[in-house]
């Protein structure tokens, strides 16, 4: 059995500069400015994030050895591109990242795999990108850092982006970011719209937007993939289902064919990112089923010798683990390690 981590960042110089020339924008969004401020410009403080962000060679798989990590699944980390306004410089800036990833997947086959990220900026651009992660890259799924500049995927433009990935049959990562413009003013104090909860309320929301616009009645193949134990929302999905059927009894929303529960447990995956916890895994276990979550430690920012502890020695039958560990992200992304 290895253990295949599906959620595992790395950035470029370049990408780092885009956020740079966002952060001093006058129009920039609140919760990015100050996430901004506080974690992604390499200061003193959290250099070593951004020195282990950067690297895709000999002291990320000793960092992998040494906590037991077999295969990093590789993603651009948040925001992205999604933060940056210029569509040509997104588009460039994710084309290039990807290039980076073919090549560090290259050098080490047997370690390395990779999400291709795409700029929704420009939704048939984006469409061509996939095509070439899928072809000429090689690379075995996609990234969307959430919404992009406080727009999301279930609006009609993205469609071509969506066509292109059920096409290529790539599964799609949705991780969080912070919340977007018009959600992220209550978020502001306190820290919550970093990771402690405003990175979970953001894409539980962008996934539910994705499920009541029938996005997945237009794409039924259409695969996405959350972290952090599918954002909370295994836990939603009978209270959502029941309040549902509610408001289309009122008419505040439209009558989808099949429940968005259904929706869920057909068209979303998800991964323990950063949870340690057995009754959420329990609870997603139950709810999801073991053929839908796979096993993600999220470096660098999180414990990943407490993921691989926990996952270890988590009260499920082994036939369960090695799914979680193995068998489910080798057939979802493909994998040939």
């Amino acid at each position: 059995m290895r253990r295949i981590a599906v959620e595992e960042a790395f950035v470029t110089a370049d990408v780092i500069k885009g956020w740079e020339s966002a952060l001093v924008r006058a129009d920039v969004e609140p919760g990015f400015a100050k996430m901004g401020a506080n974690t992604l410009a390499p200061t003193a403080g959290n250099k070593w994030v951004h020195d282990r962000l950067l690297d895709l060679g000999a002291d990320r798989l000793v960092n992998m050895d040494r906590d037991g990590i077999d295969v990093h699944v590789l993603s651009l980390t948040a925001p992205g591109v999604q933060v940056l306004r210029d569509a040509n410089l997104a588009t460039r800036l994710a084309a290039e990242a990807n290039d980076v990833l073919a090549e560090a997947t290259k050098r080490h086959p047997t370690r390395f795999a990779g999400l291709g990220a795409v700029a929704p900026q420009d939704p048939v651009a984006a469409a061509k990108e996939i095509e070439r992660c899928s072809g000429k890259l090689g690379l075995n799924g996609l990234v969307i850092n959430s919404h992009t500049n406080g727009e999301y995927l279930d609006h009609p433009k993205y469609h071509p982006l969506f066509e292109a990935a059920e096409a290529a049959d790539m599964a799609i990562y949705l991780h969080p970011r912070e919340p977007a413009p018009s959600l992220v003013g209550p978020f502001l104090d306190y820290g919550l719209y970093f990771a402690i909860y405003g990175f979970a309320v953001e894409t539980a929301l962008h996934s539910m937007r994705l499920i009541m616009s029938g996005t997945f009645d237009r794409f039924p193949k259409l695969k996405i993939v959350l972290g952090h134990m599918g954002e909370g929302l295994p836990f939603w999905l009978q209270r959502i289902d029941n309040r549902y059927l509610l408001q289309v009894k009122v008419g505040a929303t439209k009558k989808l064919p099949r429940l968005p529960s259904e929706y869920f447990l057909d068209n979303f995956l998800i991964t323990t990112a950063g949870v340690t916890s057995m009754p959420a895994l329990r609870l997603s276990l139950d709810v999801v089923g073991t053929d839908k979550i796979m096993f993600a430690a999220d470096y660098p920012y999180e414990d990943v010798g407490a993921a691989v502890r926990f996952l270890d020695e988590a009260k499920i039958t082994e036939e369960e683990r090695r799914k979680i560990y193995q068998d489910n992200a080798t057939r979802i992304f493909k994998l040939k390690v």
